[in-house]
């Protein structure tokens, strides 16, 4: 069998060639890694990962193929995909395409039979790096001339490349979509209202991932999803029990549409939760600061400190931009930390009903630790 050939070259001119496994073309951006096991396919489709190539650290990837039920948006979104061996034989009864022709028909260039271990320590000594994925072109120069060019996610606004463009409805829920994996479980926030009718909440499109609206949806939710760009004005006019602010890609200091909404919802009293890119935006509203982080947080076994249980949750996570505990206004109390590093990972304000987590406890991939925070937001609008 013939194997067409392909190299990934970083900008400090580190060059690693393999065989390539999906679209035959060239693609710049962010080269980070991922230590998920397992939900490759999750990771590819999440929005979060616009503007990046991503390194998987385990071995083997596509074994269970590509099937529509564990989709996190309607595409993929990752620049590049780096790998160890891919699985060209799926082993699994719902799969409906291997992981190559699922790369090949969305044109995304991907690479196999490098040391990914080499890379990724490489990572983590340097930092995230920019980089070039080729399968056509192979002078040094002209591949690390590209990756160089490339300006990087610092300052980069990509939300509006990944969020919807139109308001629409959500409603389908967890049961509904893995009825297996859920059977037993009673939506969250059964009973609503107090007139018996579900929390009206807006979801503020900034790249959001399927499984929190399904999240959101189980939790007794009825959901109307907006575009990042709708103003404060516009949201406060609808009849809401709570709007929620979704994670997304880039730089959340880019995003100055997206604070100045959010501050004004603070201001007007409306009930938020953010995740990830929605909890830096919420964070950044209320006079925070976000900087960019070495090589970041993006895999399924992230452990995460809740100081005001002290029960420390597993959690997911894909994030390469922080919120700085330094300079944190007096509005916000820091509720989780993480156990790696002792970042912030949770905020509440102390006056409004307003909380956000960096983490991500929908779980798709990853642990079902922190699940219960949608029924927090429940709890948080039928308190307001």
């Amino acid at each position: 069998m013939v194997r067409e050939k392909a190299v990934l070259v970083l900008e400090d001119g580190s060059r690693f060639e393999g065989y390539s496994v999906g679209a035959m073309t060239e693609q710049v951006g962010e080269v980070c890694f991922n230590t998920s096991m397992t939900g490759y396919q999750e990771i590819m489709s999440d929005p979060s990962y616009a503007g990046q190539i991503v390194t998987m650290t385990y071995t083997q990837i596509g074994n269970v193929g590509i099937n529509p039920e564990d989709m996190e948006s309607s595409r993929p979104w990752i620049r590049g995909f780096v790998i160890k061996e891919s699985s060209r034989i799926p082993s699994n009864w719902r799969s409906r395409e291997s992981l190559g022709s699922f790369l090949r028909r969305h044109g995304i260039p991907a690479i196999e039979g490098i040391d990914t271990r080499m890379l990724v320590t490489h990572l983590r000594e340097t930092g995230a790096q920019r980089g070039v994925l080729s399968t056509l072109e192979w002078d040094q120069s002209l591949l690390l001339a590209r990756a160089r060019a490339w300006p990087g996610l610092a300052g980069m606004d990509l939300t509006g490349e990944v969020a919807c463009t139109e308001p629409h409805p959500w409603t389908e829920g967890l049961l509904a979509w893995k009825p297996d994996l859920w059977r037993g479980v009673e939506p969250a926030g059964a009973g609503g209202r107090a007139d018996g009718m579900p929390f009206r909440v807006a979801v503020l499109d900034f790249g959001v991932k399927w499984n929190i609206l399904r999240s959101l949806v189980s939790a007794g939710c009825t959901l109307t999803v907006l575009p990042g760009t709708t103003t404060a004005a516009e949201i406060l006019a609808m009849p809401l029990d709570g709007v929620f602010l979704s994670n997304g890609p880039g730089d959340p200091d880019a995003v100055k549409h997206g604070i100045r909404t959010i501050a004004a919802l603070v201001a007007a009293g409306k009930p938020l939760f953010g995740i990830c890119l929605g909890h830096q935006m919420l964070c950044l509203a209320l006079g925070a600061t976000t900087e960019k982080m070495k090589f970041g947080h993006r895999g399924g076994n992230h452990p995460v400190l809740d100081l005001h249980s002290g029960r420390v949750e597993v959690t997911a996570q894909n994030h390469g931009f922080m919120v700085r505990r330094e300079g944190l206004p007096e509005t916000l109390q820091v509720t989780h930390e993480s156990l790696f590093d002792g970042t912030v990972e949770g905020v509440a304000h102390r006056q409004a009903p307003v909380f956000s987590v960096q983490y991500h406890p929908e779980a798709s991939p990853g642990p079902h630790d922190a699940h219960p925070l949608f029924q927090r937001f429940v709890q948080t609008m039928r308190d307001a």
